[in-house]
């Protein structure tokens, strides 16, 4: 009988949790960028072989703020822990440990289960650091399996996913073998968009900005015209979206578009308005109105 399992991948914001997701499923079903709390929601991904199906679950980074968005960030990841076979705790720390690190690894010992340790981004470190740093977050948890790594740089993860595979049991496949993630298209179309305002736009904006799909719509020439709206907090946020000319909007619809052309497999009209929703991210009927609950 194969065996299956549920992983779930946590750790603080940008330690690279969601390149080591793409890195193991061969493909891009997380969105990635250079700046922390860019993964607002939980991210189920499906990995399946002839032996086994793996199902990852890509966290939102843990860190302790107290605005409504942090507060529903935080509680999407520990949600995670409920049921799953094993955690990928993953930090990039280099010879010390930190309050959110200690924190997230508090939440996991209430669950009572396994947990290897991904210390990423070794490449910058000395080797001394990377032990020094791998034995105090034994003596704070312990983990079951060690593997120092650079995400970015290691061109495989294979030992990895053979070390997960013989800590699974026998079990059913939760999903057909040809699905890689149960998120919907508005929602993959959403988070690409946003994607991208986060690589194109600096300081507050990319954390003041939600993405909806409105609707969508196969045309009779097989293109799919999707309706999208970015949500900002100011005016002048709006402003620096559109750019001068809307040029930067320009931008950002173009690279989102190449991007979810190449996931649906089909060609795509992409229409994006910004509409200003007031300081939405404190809002707990905001965050539900725009899908965060």
């Amino acid at each position: 009988m194969p065996k299956s399992g549920f992983i779930a991948i946590m750790g603080r914001p940008n330690v690279g949790k969601s390149t080591l997701l793409n890195r193991m499923l061969n493909q891009k079903v997380s969105i990635v960028t250079n700046k922390p709390q860019t993964t607002r929601n939980r991210i189920t991904a499906v990995k399946t072989t002839e032996e086994a199906q793996m199902v990852f679950i890509d966290t939102p980074g843990i860190y302790k703020k107290k605005y409504e968005l942090s507060q529903y960030m935080r509680g999407q990841a520990l949600k995670a822990l409920k049921g799953v076979d094993l955690v990928l705790f993953m930090t990039d720390r280099d010879g010390d440990i930190c309050d959110d690190d200690k924190y997230i690894l508090s939440r996991i010992k209430q669950h009572d289960v396994p947990g290897f340790l991904i210390l990423n981004k070794v490449d910058k470190m000395e080797k001394d650091s990377v032990l020094l740093t791998m034995d105090l977050f034994q003596k704070e948890f312990t983990f079951r399996e060690f593997f120092p790594i650079s995400a970015l740089q290691d061109p495989s993860t294979d030992a990895l996913e053979e070390k997960i595979l013989s800590y699974l049991e026998e079990g059913p496949f939760y999903f057909p073998g040809d699905v890689s993630t149960d998120q919907s298209e508005k929602f993959l179309i959403s988070e690409l968009v946003r994607e991208k305002i986060f690589q194109l736009t600096k300081q507050e904006v990319p954390y003041s900005t939600a993405v909806v799909v409105e609707g969508m719509e196969e045309r009779k020439n097989g293109m799919l015209a999707v309706f999208g709206t970015i949500f900002v907090e100011r005016d002048s946020q709006k402003g620096i979206l559109i750019g001068t000319g809307g040029s930067l909007l320009k931008k950002i619809g173009t690279r989102a578009r190449g991007e979810i052309e190449k996931r649906l497999g089909v060609k795509v009209y992409l229409d994006l308005r910004i509409k200003v929703k007031k300081d939405w991210s404190r809002s707990p009927r905001s965050l539900k109105e725009l899908g965060y609950e």
